[in-house]
């Protein structure tokens, strides 16, 4: 009789975990960084005329948003008008940072889309991205006066996510 109960307790088990599973958004990839200071680089940015490097360390005692983007991502050209909006807004400021491109795309691209951007930093070898546990671009991380990251987007942000999450965790950081 209890080996009979053994195969019915794996079953159980493995439908819990289904079930569990079927409740979670796919979109949602959980990032271990959440809570955590955001990993220290020092770039150059994208604009060498301007001759400006940036570092996680020049945005302390200020809430900021880092956006991963790259002038061959397609979703980044989808997301890129949200992102000019809430720019104009003036709620927060943001970095790009230019992920595995070439600074003279990444230039064009953004003469020719606008720039939201208070500074973009160039990763063109990937290695910052790979410090933030990027799985690809865009993503989009909040970080607080503190330097430790509130809140990452994987894909574009939209509309809905800059009203019920980026713009209320932006005020509740900043007081």
């Amino acid at each position: 009789m209890k080996k009979a109960a053994i195969p019915l307790v794996i079953f159980i088990v493995l439908v819990v975990f289904l079930a569990i599973g079927l409740t979670r958004n796919p979109r949602e990839l959980p990032s271990p960084l959440i809570g955590k200071p955001a990993p220290l680089f020092d770039a150059p940015g994208l604009h060498p005329a301007r001759a400006e490097r940036f570092s996680p360390k020049d945005m302390l005692g200020q809430v900021w948003i880092l956006n991963v983007w790259a002038s061959w991502c397609v979703a980044c050209r989808v997301e890129h008008p949200v992102l000019m909006d809430l720019a104009k807004s003036g709620a927060v400021r943001m970095i790009g940072l230019d992920y595995k491109d070439l600074p003279e795309k990444g230039r064009e691209w953004l003469a020719k889309f606008g720039d939201p951007y208070m500074l973009s930093a160039v990763d063109n070898d990937g290695r910052i991205g790979i410090d933030y546990g990027v799985y690809g671009v865009p993503e989009t991380y909040l970080i607080d006066k503190a330097g430790v990251i509130r809140f990452k987007q994987v894909g574009p942000v939209t509309p809905e996510v800059v009203q019920d999450k980026i713009l209320p965790l932006v005020k509740e950081l900043q007081k």
